[in-house]
């Protein structure tokens, strides 16, 4: 895969930003940094940057959508990070939960049951530092 030029993973970078918040996007960008700077190359570049921007759908849907992938695949980093960000893009807690629930049936209760854990903790989380209302 070619490298990624600066001006695209910056593109990527700012809507992450836009998706998450300034202050969180940095700290989840240097820690992507000290993983790998090609990994934080290709999320920024290519997934918040080529994806994330498509118009068919709005952010919020695709956070919903991205959070079920997630839970059913059993990626809970990644699922805590998208659940942050679905709040942040629109997504209530009953939207989430309820898509969670919803892949019990699709992917197995434990993944859900995982799933569930991990957003309650984040819902937890924020209310308690006031970062944000779930409703």
């Amino acid at each position: 895969m070619p490298e990624m030029s600066e001006e695209r993973i910056q593109r990527g970078f700012d809507q992450f930003s836009r998706m998450i918040g300034p202050e969180r996007a940095v700290e989840v960008r240097e820690q992507w940094h000290r993983i790998s700077p090609d990994f934080e190359g290709f999320v920024l570049g290519l997934l918040a940057g080529e994806v994330w921007t498509r118009e068919a759908l709005d952010l919020k849907t695709r956070g919903l959508v991205t959070i079920a992938g997630l839970t059913a695949l059993g990626r809970v980093r990644a699922l805590g990070l998208n659940i942050e960000m679905a709040v942040h893009n629109g997504a209530s807690e009953k939207e989430i939960t309820e898509t969670i629930l919803q892949m019990a049936f699709y992917s197995g209760f434990p993944a859900a049951w995982e799933g569930l854990a991990i957003a309650s903790e984040i819902f937890s989380k924020n209310k308690s530092e006031g970062e944000w209302s779930a409703g």
